[in-house]
């Protein structure tokens, strides 16, 4: 009677620790969306057209995709709105178009470069007054600080953890540099 009790608990502990030990956690980042409304954002914050051909193909393929996969899959995908929208991002989007066009004479310049980080960096201004590398460093900061909140309000939207917030930014920054 001991060695069935002794068996059995042996056996119970196995089984719990093969199913504990299977568990895995599996953090979903939708990178698709996320690269969608930053070309979004990005040409809406640049003042770019929508119009390119190139942008209208590139979505006209992914809604064929997703079609495509829908076929094929047992879950049934519905072309998704990749849009988001809040007061926040709203608010945040039109600091960052008012303060584009004090940027642009320093883009010019090339004393600004778009890190792979989604920052803006400042490059050595050495042909730039002193009241213009003070302007210029304010409306950087300024800018970096509105380009962090915006990731963070573009991963809430999405119901992304805040550990991957670093790479929304990395997405934002491709669209950053494609849009300069």
């Amino acid at each position: 009677m001991q060695k069935i009790k002794k068996t059995f608990y042996i056996a119970c502990f196995l089984i719990i620790a093969c199913f504990t030990a299977c568990v895995t956690i599996n953090i979903y980042f939708p990178a698709e969306k996320v690269e969608s409304i930053a070309a979004d954002i990005v040409q809406d914050v640049k003042g770019l057209s929508e119009d390119s051909g190139a942008r209208k193909d590139e979505s006209s393929l992914r809604v064929i995709g997703i079609m495509v996969a829908s076929l094929f899959s047992s879950e049934a995908y519905a072309a998704e709105e990749t849009q988001v929208s809040s007061p926040a991002i709203r608010t945040i989007k039109q600091r960052m178009k008012d303060s584009e066009a004090r940027l642009k004479p320093f883009y010019a310049q090339g004393v600004l470069n778009e890190l792979d980080n989604g920052y803006l960096e400042i490059k050595e201004p050495n042909n730039l007054s002193l009241k213009d590398k003070r302007d210029l460093k304010v409306l950087v900061d300024a800018k970096n600080k509105d380009r962090k909140a915006l990731y963070e309000a573009v991963a809430a939207e999405l119901n992304i953890d805040k550990s991957q917030i670093n790479k929304v930014a990395e997405i934002f920054a491709k669209e950053w540099a494609k849009a300069q």
